[in-house]
């Protein structure tokens, strides 16, 4: 019998509008949203690419088109909402919900790595990963650097060789970027050029390292997913067919491999939406690649552009003055960002004679605005560069300005949660060697020396937690090290909960942290905290998971002091501001070689960078804005030099900037 079969022309999912009834819908989109955000959110059956210029409401279009996809009918377990934080992605999540109903908590939305993580504990088998892998955080995998560092006696060299930090930093950012460890080093570190052989062994015992001992850094996740995605095993065909919606937040700043991973999660369905700002495109130190936003329309065959332009959060004048700074760029999706709102005064550009003079104005001008009716948490101070700030610090201390810095010390990060979470690390993953050497430091008669002779026994599987290591250390320290053996036994065998567990290592631990922390009283909060994040999970590796991925940001250590004043004016990096907004705003040091900073004028593109990174400066401004720079500076060789402004804002027009000299 001859089988009959039928041709059908098959129409690129990305070139078919699908017109949608939306009488019955619960929200009235098209009456709630702007022109250009109603078609983002009705545009849903293909590939798009949404231009979201600053302030132009990209959250609130994300959050429409989630709940109208669900209220098309569309599975919310089908729906998966990627950002680089989990605050926005659970924002985004609360917002629908209360926009729709329940539904829209129910989609997959996370960061890419909780993604990442999620998908590789259930399908990780197929790609030869053990699903229950231990998760390093930056300063553990530095830590097995060093180790690592230790054991090929790199320490011996009789030179400079580079640090832990550095060179988890250049084998990171080669996973990111997909580039050669070699050509980094030449790139970034030719000092270091002599010493290229040894990081890349370092580079091989590292990753063959973290293989033996189940374990995976930030990068691995990623590069796990891709090839789970892209080898197309069956579990991952499976996988792929119950996604029918992509959606990705700050797609600007995704890299190499976040880039391939999009491509890979659309290759069935093909609806992908990408939101982000290529003006906005201000991480490359990180290992975001700006090509990936000006590229995805080539990347997809037949990508939609929607641009958002109409922007809630500045007045006209300071909008007009960003436009200027980013018409500039070489390569740019064009826009004009505008908005309704009116009643602004033109931006101030003020030049002051010398550095403290830039400080007392700043400080003058924060009284006068206090005294305006502006409270001091609208006021924000932004720098290219840290230690920009540093005699406006003296000069707010001297007013009595209260005010915070950005980029503390993470709650993650200090020592004594480490300490707590290395213990429960190990009752997830008794061969976590990482956090059997944090642990074993701890006890007194444990030196780096006998406690590798412990990690190498464990290694190689003649000690575990069963058996003490008594006869590797000091007689008079064997009761200690029996006792610590016999205590991870009864963590890893006993207590069910992550919170039993915790209280169990507190108690152990409470001799340890109050001989090690002076401070110890005020390093208890940390961990009370800590305590009673455990109270939210039902699992172990499911807390142990977020700690890595997504921890709580701010130590007590940090802000207890600073707690007793109600408000504060912020100072930040302009890289810790991108997403934030202020009444007023005080941008500084903005003249060569400070802003853009004397490091990026040998390339196009990090100059490029440093002008976005001016246009999400001023954006940041609501009502007023203020950009100064001191005439002279101090410089230790030169001593007092000249400064020249800033080429992003050299020559501005009288009607986009009004210009101030600052005289005694």
């Amino acid at each position: 019998m001859v089988k009959k079969y039928q041709l059908k022309k098959i129409i690129p999912a990305e070139t078919t509008k699908v017109e949608i009834d939306e009488s019955g819908f619960q929200i009235n989109y098209k009456n709630t949203l702007n022109p250009a955000q109603y078609e983002a959110v009705s545009s849903t059956e293909g590939v798009y690419l949404v231009i979201a210029g600053a302030g132009t409401g990209k959250t609130r279009t994300l959050v429409y088109r989630v709940a109208r996809l669900i209220e098309m009918g569309t599975d919310p377990q089908s729906i998966l909402l990627l950002t680089f934080t989990r605050k926005a992605a659970s924002e985004m999540m609360n917002r629908a919900s209360l926009l729709l109903d329940n539904r829209c908590s129910r989609i997959n939305g996370g960061t890419f790595h909780s993604f990442a993580n999620i998908t590789l504990r259930k399908y990780g088998k197929a790609i030869g990963l053990d699903p229950n892998f231990t998760i390093l955080d930056q300063g553990d995998s530095e830590d097995v650097i060093n180790l690592i560092r230790s054991r090929l006696n790199l320490t011996a060299i009789k030179k400079r060789f580079p640090t832990k930090q550095t060179i988890f930093k250049i084998l990171s950012f080669s996973v990111n970027t997909g580039r050669k460890v070699e050509d980094i080093i030449k790139e970034e570190y030719p000092h270091f050029l002599e010493f290229s052989d040894a990081i890349l062994d370092i580079q091989k015992v590292y990753i063959s390292y973290k293989q033996n001992n189940h374990l995976a850094d930030y990068d691995d996740l990623l590069v796990y997913l891709n090839r789970f995605l892209t080898e197309l095993s069956p579990s991952a065909k499976a996988f792929l067919s119950t996604i029918k919606y992509v959606m990705v937040d700050e797609y600007q700043d995704t890299n190499k491999i976040q880039a391939e991973i999009v491509q890979a999660l659309a290759r069935f369905n093909n609806n992908v939406m990408v939101v982000g700002d290529d003006s906005q495109s201000i991480y490359s130190f990180r290992g975001a690649d700006f090509k990936n936003i000006i590229e995805f329309p080539k990347l997809f065959g037949s990508a939609n552009v929607i641009k958002l332009e109409e922007n809630y959060r500045s007045t006209q004048e300071i909008l007009n003055l960003a436009n200027y700074i980013i018409e500039g760029a070489i390569e740019k999706f064009p826009k004009f960002l505008f908005t309704r709102k009116h009643g602004g005064e033109l931006p101030a550009i003020i030049s002051a004679t010398n550095e403290n003079m830039q400080s007392r104005f700043i400080v003058d001008r924060i009284l006068e605005l206090r005294e305006e009716g502006v409270p001091l948490k609208e006021i924000a101070v932004l720098f290219r560069s840290s230690y920009s700030s540093f005699d406006l610090e003296i000069e707010l201390s001297k007013a009595n300005i209260p005010f915070i810095k950005v980029g503390g010390m993470k709650f993650i990060e200090t020592a004594h949660v480490k300490d707590v979470l290395a213990f429960l690390r190990l009752a997830s993953n008794p061969k976590d060697l990482v956090s059997w050497l944090r642990v074993l430091l701890l006890h007194d008669g444990i030196g780096p020396k006998t406690a590798q002779k412990i990690l190498d026994e464990i290694a190689i599987s003649r000690l575990n937690i069963r058996e003490g290591a008594e006869a590797l250390v000091p007689s008079k320290y064997t009761d200690k090290i029996s006792g610590l053996f016999m205590f991870l036994h009864k963590l890893h065998t006993k207590g069910s909960s992550p919170t039993d567990k915790a209280e169990m290592v507190m108690e152990y631990y409470s001799p340890l942290f109050k001989e090690k922390y002076d401070d110890f009283n005020k390093r208890k909060k940390d961990l009370d905290i800590l305590l009673n994040i455990t109270q939210n999970y039902r699992t172990l590796d499911a807390l142990l998971a977020d700690m890595a991925l997504d921890p709580p940001r701010d130590s007590i250590v940090d802000i207890d002091s600073e707690s007793k004043e109600d408000e504060f004016v912020t100072l930040s990096t302009i890289h810790s501001a991108k997403g934030l907004e202020w009444h007023s705003l005080f941008i500084i040091h903005v003249m060569e070689g400070f802003f853009p900073i004397s490091q990026s004028f040998d390339k196009i593109e990090a100059i490029e960078e440093e002008r976005r990174l001016m246009y999400v400066a001023c954006t940041r401004a609501k009502q007023n804005l203020y950009i100064t720079y001191p005439m002279s500076i101090f410089d230790r060789e030169k001593g007092f030099t000249f400064a020249k402004i800033s080429r992003f804002i050299d020559g501005v027009k009288d009607e986009l900037a009004e210009e101030w000299l600052l005289e005694e």
